[in-house]
């Protein structure tokens, strides 16, 4: 059906069936916006480990990874896989519209420039410390004197950007070389994804996470603003994935622990 005749049986169906919704967002559409240089260019930010990492060929492996894949094949068309090792040049290229397609956690910033989707992962940021800091709750990180190493232009940067009213934040060029800026810096506090902050605990020794979370981050697929048939298809995209236990099983496939599949969406 062309998109105007659909318009039209839309909207004379409106009354009768409830609007169009049953017909499902314009997959042509969508593919036009998604596609149109001829193949979905997918942006995987390896600085999130929940959403990407590398396999021991160099790979790029990870949920988004296979949700790209997945979206691709259903719209049949070709994929390219554009790496970053930060969520700042992911979003930076969005808003370039260097990239079709992004893997983004939901901020209010960012909203400026990215159309998104429902979120499909949830995840806890942290705040690491020394053995010997005298911080024991996350309630405690904002007072004068309390530095806080980010990755720059991350969802912890953008939040803590809003939400500290004493404590300085430092930003690190990229996500997973925070506790090493914490380190060299001899900062007071590094902030970041759980996994990332866990896995540099080992890595490092001698510093410890507060317990809990100081925010819940909703990863979702975002596109550039204003691409509203891919937008409205990837979100219908996602609900399926989520339902069928797609993103469950990418997670539990890519021994991702700690993050957990988002609810439906609320219509």
């Amino acid at each position: 059906m062309h998109t105007t005749n659909r318009r039209s049986f839309c909207a004379a169906g409106a009354l009768l069936l409830g609007g169009c919704a049953a017909m499902g967002p314009d997959k042509n559409a969508a593919i036009a916006e998604l596609a149109s240089t001829g193949k979905l260019r997918a942006a995987i930010n390896f600085g999130n480990p929940i959403l990407a990492n590398r396999n021991a060929a160099g790979e790029a492996v990870g949920v988004s990874v296979d949700l790209a894949r997945e979206a691709a094949r259903r719209l049949g068309v070709p994929i390219e896989l554009v790496l970053f090792n930060s969520a700042g040049n992911v979003v930076e290229a969005v808003k370039a519209r260097q990239v079709d397609l992004a893997f983004v956690a939901i901020d209010p910033v960012r909203a400026a420039d990215t159309e998104y989707t429902a979120p499909y992962v949830i995840i806890e940021g942290a705040y690491l410390v020394r053995n010997a800091s005298p911080l024991q709750r996350n309630e405690e990180v904002d007072r004068a004197g309390t530095r806080v190493v980010v990755g720059r232009g991350s969802a912890y940067d953008l939040y803590l950007a809003r939400e500290l009213k004493a404590a300085t934040l430092v930003r690190a060029p990229t996500s997973p070389v925070v506790t090493d800026v914490f380190l060299a810096q001899n900062l007071e506090v590094a902030a970041g994804v759980r996994q990332q902050l866990e896995a540099d605990a080992v890595r490092v020794g001698g510093v410890r996470l507060l317990p809990g979370r100081f925010m819940v981050i909703e990863q979702a697929m975002g596109v550039p603003k204003g691409r509203m048939a891919a937008q409205a298809w990837l979100s219908a995209f996602i609900e399926e994935m989520k339902a069928s236990g797609f993103v469950a099983n990418a997670l539990q496939r890519h021994g991702i622990q700690g993050a957990a599949v988002a609810p439906p969406r609320k219509h």
